[in-house]
């Protein structure tokens, strides 16, 4: 997938996988509603012939690339291309190998004019949808942090923690804004499941895993030591690590503490590393199976 093949994809077709679908058609004309600030009067037009677009209320537009700096707010331009690349399901190819990502984990006091709203970004939702999360458990359990660093403006799914700090992720960044803690999601059980990080929590829930239970997000596994203050009062500790070195080690170190307490759980996502990649075999298995019977039917 070379850059001008990217700049011909369909914008009609980009903002369909987004989950964006036009108000109204005319001659030359694809009008909606802006797919990246709320509005009520479709002013975000599309000509399919040029393939450009117009944001008639912000009085900007472009080719594909701006479009996608303006659902991640960056002006990078290989940043841009890869999003294009993601959400169109096509290589980079040498592209990306060339590529240094924009933004790295910076610094604590580097974070600027952090906003902390409800999850209703598309491009967040997508993102995660495309992991497998549904979007209801999604906005149940996460929010949209919007935050400025280095001078430049981003936006990113965003997971509390125990100490008020937040884990965020978006499709070109993981990261967290200080203090790093554990998340403990208590629910009054006697029982308490265990994850690595947050997209593997949100993956359990999206499975039926651990319904009624308590579930503790370590958020590294560094941070074992500090969910002992909260495991120490649970019967049972069910553990959902990842089938890697970091995992058993942590569960090991969990088994000293808790003995015959703690269960390993990873053998129901055996032969994948995490939960998070079970779930998207689980949904791309079904969506094989449900097309092998229309094709039967």
């Amino acid at each position: 997938m070379d850059i001008e093949a990217m700049k011909r994809y369909p914008l009609e077709d980009f903002l369909a996988r987004l989950g964006h679908h036009p108000v109204q058609r005319r001659a030359n004309a694809i009008w909606y509603r802006s797919p990246y600030r709320e509005e009520h009067t479709p002013s975000f037009k599309v000509n399919p012939e040029k393939n450009l677009w117009f944001d008639f209320g912000e009085g900007k537009g472009g080719n594909i690339f701006a479009l996608a700096g303006e659902f991640i707010q960056s002006g990078d331009f290989l940043t841009q291309a890869r999003y294009v690349a993601e959400v169109a399901d096509m290589p980079l190819q040498d592209y990306e190998q060339r590529r240094t990502p924009e933004v790295r984990q910076p610094a604590g006091h580097s974070f600027e004019d952090v906003e902390v709203l409800p999850l209703q970004s598309r491009a967040l939702l997508h993102y995660l949808q495309e992991r497998g999360i549904p979007s209801a458990i999604a906005i149940a359990n996460c929010k949209e942090m919007r935050y400025s660093t280095h001078g430049k403006r981003y936006f990113a799914v965003a997971f509390g923690n125990c100490g008020g700090g937040y884990e965020i992720r978006n499709p070109f960044f993981k990261g967290c804004v200080p203090p790093k803690d554990v998340t403990l999601l208590p629910s009054g059980s006697a029982v308490c499941n265990v994850y690595e990080g947050f997209v593997d929590y949100l993956s359990a829930r999206a499975l039926g895993i651990g319904g009624g239970e308590d579930h503790l997000v370590l958020n590294s596994v560094s941070n074992v030591a500090r969910a002992y203050r909260h495991l120490d009062g649970y019967g049972t500790v069910r553990c959902h690590l990842d089938n890697d070195e970091a995992g058993r080690r942590t569960l090991e170190a969990l088994r000293t503490r808790y003995g015959e307490r703690v269960s390993d759980c990873s053998g129901i996502y055996g032969g994948c590393k995490d939960l998070n990649e079970y779930l998207q075999s689980r949904l791309k298995q079904n969506e094989k199976n449900n097309k092998n019977i229309k094709l039967k039917m």
